[in-house]
């Protein structure tokens, strides 16, 4: 069983890890680890609709937002992983600046030094010179930065649409391979096309 953990932070976009979460309940050799801030909850309030109990009920097991000695805080606890989505440029912040004070950005600490993968799905436009250093600074440290932009070519024809081919992109970074993700140059069936 691999363990992945999902945080979902204030920024726009809590559909992202929400789905994330969603999806992962259908794929049996994953454990969610599921971390929600206070701030995901207030923004979820305006963009989904969904309760905060309904949220909190996805993953397979969840740590409040301010236990720092949750068992996922620790190296010894073995993850494949973490994707925050969204990340809020304050968790990018707290990330690139090993500023452990919550749980979200001490889990992806704990990823970072036991060299573990950590996917943010930054949510911010336009973006000024200290949101790249912080970008730059959280590469440096081993994160991996995917802005969560649309790939047209998969003729996406919902939001919904959207949403499924980025998260499903995220969790290909985890070699979670879902069958919704629509891949360059292949047909339905997964075969090249031409």
């Amino acid at each position: 069983m691999r363990r992945l953990i999902i945080a979902i932070t204030g920024a726009s976009g809590v559909i992202y890890g929400v789905r994330a979460l969603q999806l992962l309940r259908d794929v049996k050799d994953v454990e969610t680890h599921a971390i929600v801030s206070p701030s995901a909850l207030r923004t979820a309030a305006d963009e989904l609709d969904m309760s905060a109990d309904e949220i909190r009920s996805l993953g397979d097991k969840l740590y409040n937002y301010r236990d720092i000695g949750a068992a996922i805080s620790s190296g010894s606890f073995r993850t494949a992983g973490m994707l925050v989505a969204p990340c809020s440029v304050k968790t990018l912040s707290g990330i690139a600046n090993c500023y452990n004070d919550e749980l979200i950005v001490r889990a992806a600490d704990v990823c970072l030094k036991e060299r573990r993968r950590v996917v943010l799905l930054l949510r911010e436009t336009p973006l000024h010179a200290g949101h790249i250093a912080l970008m730059d600074q959280a590469t440096r440290n081993g994160a991996i930065i995917m802005p969560p932009v649309p790939a047209f070519y998969s003729k996406p024809k919902t939001i919904d649409d959207m949403v499924n081919q980025t998260v499903g992109r995220a969790l290909d970074l985890f070699d979670i391979n879902l069958p919704l993700v629509k891949r360059w140059k292949e047909d339905e069936s997964g075969q090249q096309s031409s």
